[in-house]
């Protein structure tokens, strides 16, 4: 019988089939796609888990070598810039790198681990028993795994099929235009600016609103750049066009871009989307099936943070169903994923509605920004801002555990990057006193002369216990593991 079946090989099911990997799980990967899909989603990734890929040394693997992450100078947030330039403690992070780069890396990573990926298996069926569950294929005999895991994306068969009602709201009054386009090169700026004739700059990777809606502007250093436009009506009817692009731009600015066809080799974008979703899947896990990413929340693109969400849930999981698959779980440690992650999906939520609002033409909202704008100059609001988009600001309950540091995120402690990438647990202990008792099989000790506290992090790099003696320790490590 197969441990884990995830379904769907997109990012975040990839991200949890390495994690499992790592920690002894071999599991099985259903994609219903018989080849890699060639459709430019993201643009890159936004926020901690940059951090946390470079704490599995997955960085590395897209960024130039040799180079390590460093915060972002400056992000958006409702069409207004962020500046994070003076900020004391910057947690937000940005990698510019086209999705199809990141799952094309993960896929090598995932196959490097013995991860079996099996194309062309679609799931349309299961059945839970009391020790595992039964997934059925189409056109294909049934397979039965220990957990299903439904990673397939907002219209979720697993999730579906399961009974998991996904209660949100819907908008139906917007139209999202986004297309690959070339223009001329001289009105290109050298901070990669689209200076428009009778209107002014575009900055990169900004919206910039107006009046009468909202436009973005994203060059690439590896192909052709895109236009984004938002407008709020009635949608149009047909296919999406470079015309319609054009015509979309000249009703949000007041003049004309010069757009023109695509010149790179492509894949090319034209597409059209209308309204938007924000829903959250009433629980994440229904006996032995659960829900990781965009099958367990859908919200606005707006700041991009779907793959910082998605991939920090398959962190989240990855070691607690590796642990109960192993037996090395403790009592209810596989509820804690829902009760951890759920909430970090609402603040995605909260955040990507209010700028949502931010963005919209009207007086009203031109009046809320002017209001809004002043309290961005304060540095206080943006150090709030950036951990809210980077889901820095995430704590999580250790339970008897206390301390400054307990249910906070690792800081990037020295040598820490290298430590991390196995995802073990680790005990940094500067004493050279602690003593992991019937725990320890499952814990890596090691010293850390540099720190005044000795601290219990879990695989996922979460604090789980400060302290400078044992008192507390063993208590903590129950919490979480299983003792040997």
């Amino acid at each position: 019988m197969i441990e884990v079946v995830i379904a769907g090989a997109g990012p975040n099911g990839l991200m949890l089939a390495c994690e499992l990997a790592l920690a002894g799980v071999r599991p099985v990967v259903l994609e219903r796609l018989t080849e890699p899909t060639d459709t430019q989603r993201a643009n890159g990734l936004v926020g901690q888990v940059i951090r946390m890929l470079d704490r599995r040394g997955l960085y590395e693997r897209l960024a130039t070598p040799g180079t390590t992450p460093e915060p972002a100078p400056r992000f958006t947030f409702g069409a207004f810039p962020l500046d994070l330039s003076d900020l004391p403690d910057n947690p937000l992070y940005t990698l510019l790198m086209p999705q199809l780069r990141i799952e094309r890396m993960l896929t090598e990573r995932a196959a490097e681990l013995g991860v079996d990926i099996r194309r062309g298996h679609e799931v349309i069926g299961l059945t839970q028993g009391e020790k595992s569950v039964t997934v059925e294929l189409r056109g294909r005999e049934p397979i039965e795994a220990e957990f299903l895991v439904g990673a397939d994306g907002g219209r979720s068969a697993v999730r579906k099929l399961t009974g998991i009602d996904f209660p949100g709201v819907t908008s139906d009054d917007s139209v999202s235009r986004t297309g690959h386009v070339s223009v001329p090169a001289d009105l290109i700026g050298p901070d990669g600016s689209l200076t428009v004739p009778g209107f002014g700059a575009i900055p990169p990777f900004q919206h910039l609103r107006t009046e009468h809606g909202l436009i973005a502007w994203a060059p690439s250093p590896d192909g052709d750049p895109k236009m984004t436009t938002v407008e709020w009506g009635q949608p149009p009817e047909g296919e999406a066009s470079l015309d319609e692009l054009r015509a979309g731009a000249r009703r949000v600015l007041g003049t004309d871009i010069p757009l023109d066809p695509p010149t790179g080799p492509g894949p090319h974008l034209m597409r059209r989307l209308f309204g938007g979703n924000t829903r959250i899947a009433e629980r994440y896990r229904a006996g032995r099936v659960l829900l990781l990413g965009d099958a367990a929340h859908v919200h606005s693109a707006i700041g991009g943070p779907g793959l910082n969400l998605g991939l920090q849930d398959a962190v989240n999981l990855g070691w607690k169903l590796a642990a109960e698959v192993r037996g090395h779980a403790a009592e209810g440690l596989l509820d804690t994923y829902e009760s951890e992650r759920h909430p970090a999906a609402r603040r995605v939520a909260m955040h990507t509605q209010a700028q949502s609002l931010l963005i919209r033409p009207g007086g009203e909202v031109t009046a809320l920004r002017e209001l809004f704008g002043e309290l961005l100059d304060q540095p206080a609001t943006r150090q709030h801002i950036a951990g809210l988009l980077a889901g820095a600001d995430i704590t999580y309950d250790m339970g008897p555990a206390t301390g400054p540091l307990v249910g906070h995120w690792a800081p990037d402690l020295p040598g820490l990057r290298d430590l991390t990438r196995t995802a073990r647990p680790l005990l940094l202990d500067p004493t050279a006193t602690l003593d992991p008792g019937p725990w320890s099989p499952h814990i890596d000790t090691v010293p850390a002369p540099d720190l005044d506290t000795a601290l219990l992090l879990r695989p996922d790099c979460y604090i789980a216990w400060q302290g400078t003696t044992n008192d507390g320790l063993h208590e903590a490590l129950a919490t979480w593991f299983r003792a040997a």
